[in-house]
Parts: C-alpha cells; structure tokens; sequence
C-alpha cells in the first residue's frame, strides 16, 4: 500500500480485489522498475503505479494501460516530483538526458 494515499478518499480503493487482481498482473507482466530500465539498471518491481492519477476516477484506476512497475527507490523520488508536476529527466547510459513523465 502506498504511504500517500492513506487517509485519501479513494484509500478504499487498494483494499478491493480489482486492485489485488491488477497489481498482480501488472508486477508478472512488468517486473522490472521501468524507470530504472531506462539507464540499464535492472531492478526489481515492488510498486504498481497509476501513470496518470486517478483521484477516485474507477476508470483511471482500473484501466491496466494506466500502471507500472516501479522500485520503491523511484516511486518514492522521482514519481513524487512528477507528481507535483516538476520536470525529471534522468542520465541515460550514453550521457544525454531522458526526460520520463
């Protein structure tokens, strides 16, 4: 469960078996940090992700096209950034920036 959205109106929402059933899948299917993947870090997945908040939208957060895998350590970080809407660009393996989100 993420820490952020205790307490939210939609907090509901990670305890149904829609979420249980598209974590699972999300994670078997994508079990790399995607982030991570992009400057050949290979790290292992422990956070499902929505791509675009859902805020208690049922079609955002039920839509399988919406989520990825991300490490703990990315999520916690760059996610958040994102989240509040700064621009994040990471280095990628040959130097140059990649901007994710």
């Amino acid at each position: 469960m993420v820490s952020a959205t205790r307490g939210s109106a939609w907090h509901h929402l990670y305890d149904t078996a829609l979420w249980k059933q598209l974590r699972r899948h999300q994670l078997a299917h994508e079990p790399l940090c995607r982030f991570c993947l992009l400057v050949e870090n290979v790290t292992e997945a422990r956070v499902v992700d929505h791509v675009r908040a859902h805020k208690g939208s049922i079609e955002l957060f039920g839509d399988p096209h919406n989520l990825q895998s991300l490490c703990k350590q990315c999520h916690d970080s760059l996610k958040q950034r994102i989240d509040l809407g700064a621009k994040v660009a990471i280095t990628g393996v040959d130097g140059y920036p990649i901007e994710i989100g």
